[in-house]
């Protein structure tokens, strides 16, 4: 054998012999600490042992000690029930001893009761007695009044009957003038604070409007080249705007007449364009009036708008904002029909805000209440009714419709805004300054007032002063009474009210006065 692998072979027993005293000293290693393991285990065991009994014992303390609260809880509860039965038992006692003494006192009453009602049925007796012979006696003295008097009972019932109507009649209307009267005191301090507030709050102008505007001219050389040859450039103006002109010996001036304010600003402005440029013939007439006019439409629509803003108007359909700019130019009796619908609306406003009322609804029924004065076309509608068709038509709140419809009581009002609508138009119409009426119409406003009064019976003089104000009708004291005089006063105040149209409040006087004269000679 070779010496390496012997060398191999003493290595290899080596290395086995190594490998098995290493796992002898392993397990003889290992006994050992098994066996001290084991001692350590026991003695973990007792003493846990040990701890579960002492906590065993602590638990069954803690027990005996609630059980022993419990059961003192509960004898405590035991007890306090029973004292509340107790109680209840005496109560109850109480109560039973006083429903017997009440049903003692019951049963007494009921046989006091008994002892009266016969008694009374005695007494009933006696007066059903007595009533039969007062009414034998009764009769007869009705029959010996009858014969006295010579009239029948039936007569002299329907006779006091008739003067117990009259004196009721007349002082029930003394009554009621009464009641009327406090009531318009009342009434009438009330609104007019109210109207005075809201009036003081608005700013108002003066009646300015003509039919008529005058043309100032720089030299009269001017107005042979307006009149033109033979009369055709004159003839072609007036043809072209719709405006009367009128060339007199006004010296610098030509008058515009016309009752459509509109197409006099459009014939003022075609004027002064065709004089600025000098060349005035028909077609040169043609193309400038119609330049204007688009220019007017134009500033018509820009008015709408601003004034609509001016008011803090929204939402306001364009055709009723271009109806609100052709009221600039519009008048009624000499009173500008914006400015009069600008100042309606802000009255609006303010009375709707003192009633508590939605300002900017009563605002905007205020504005739009009179747009039937300028519609494209002419209607044989009134222009309230036909304001109020255009509203609806173009999307407008119903309470605004029913407002612009009845503010001239043409239509019957539906919404809280409407009679708002109809008093801040008779404000704003019938203010100082605010209208011209005509002479004409006047003299027939006041004749009328005269002779609605003397169409009663007694009424001997009748005169409207205070420029129509106030009504004094002088009556003949032989045929009206001092009663009549009252219901003479309230049947002319009543109407005047309904049949008559007026602005502001008439006074009702009647004047009853007796004379006596005599002569001594």
């Amino acid at each position: 054998m070779e010496p390496n692998m012997l060398t191999y072979i003493i290595g290899g027993i080596a290395l086995l012999v190594g490998v098995v005293a290493g796992k002898f000293l392993f397990a003889k290693n290992t006994k050992k600490q098994l066996e001290d393991a084991s001692a350590q285990a026991q003695s973990l065991i007792k003493e846990a042992e040990m701890r579960a009994e002492t906590i065993r014992k602590e638990k069954e303390l803690d027990a005996k000690e609630k059980f022993v609260q419990l059961k003192s809880n509960h004898d405590k509860e035991v007890m306090e029930r029973n004292r509340k039965i107790v109680e209840s038992e005496n109560r109850i006692r109480q109560k039973e001893q006083s429903i017997t003494s009440k049903e003692s006192g019951l049963e007494k009453q009921i046989k006091e009761n008994e002892a009266i009602k016969e008694n009374l049925n005695r007494q009933i007796d006696v007066v059903n007695l007595k009533r039969t012979e007062l009414e034998k006696h009764q009769e007869e003295h009705i029959r010996r009044l009858e014969k006295i008097a010579g009239l029948t009972a039936e007569e002299a019932k329907s006779q006091l009957i008739e003067s117990l109507k009259n004196e009721a009649h007349s002082q029930a209307l003394g009554i009621q003038q009464e009641i009327i009267d406090d009531a318009k005191q009342k009434a009438n301090k009330e609104a007019r604070k109210i109207i005075i507030q809201t009036i003081q709050r608005t700013a108002a102008e003066q009646a300015i409007e003509n039919s008529i505007t005058v043309f100032n001219l720089e030299s009269d050389e001017i107005k042979g080249q307006i009149i033109g040859r033979e009369g055709r450039n004159i003839r072609a103006i007036e043809a072209a705007t719709g405006v009367d002109l009128i060339v007199d010996d006004t010296p610098e001036a030509i008058i515009l007449s016309s009752f459509d304010p509109l197409r006099r600003e459009i014939a003022r402005l075609s004027l002064q364009r065709l004089v600025t440029d000098g060349r005035i013939h028909p077609a040169r007439i043609e193309e400038v009036v119609e330049k204007t006019r688009r220019q007017i439409e134009e500033q018509v629509m820009e008015i709408g708008e601003r004034t609509v803003i001016e008011l803090g108007i929204h939402g306001l359909h364009k055709e009723l904002v271009r109806m609100v700019g052709r009221m600039r130019f519009r008048s009624s009796y000499g009173q500008n029909l914006l400015m009069h619908s600008r100042e309606t609306a802000n009255l609006c406003a303010t009375m709707a805000a003192e009633l508590g009322l939605n300002p900017k609804l009563a605002k905007r029924a205020g504005l739009l209440h009179d747009i039937g004065k300028v519609p494209d076309e002419e209607s044989e509608l009134s222009h309230a009714l036909l304001g109020a068709k255009l509203a609806e038509k173009y999307g407008e709140n119903p309470a605004v419709v029913n407002a612009i419809g009845a503010h001239h009581d043409e239509m019957e009002m539906q919404y809280v805004i409407s009679p708002i609508i109809q008093a801040c138009d008779a404000i704003s119409g019938a203010r100082p300054g605010a209208r011209r009426e005509i002479m004409q119409q006047y003299l027939q406003r006041i004749k009328d007032l005269e002779n609605l009064a003397m169409a009663y019976t007694g009424v001997e003089k009748a005169y409207a002063i205070q420029a129509g104000r106030e009504l004094r009708v002088i009556v003949e004291a032989d045929k009206v009474t001092d009663a009549d005089s009252d219901k003479l006063s309230f049947e002319i105040a009543q109407k005047i009210q309904n049949e008559m149209t007026f602005p502001g409040q008439i006074k009702v006087t009647v004047i009853r006065e007796k004379r006596a004269v005599n002569v001594a000679r």
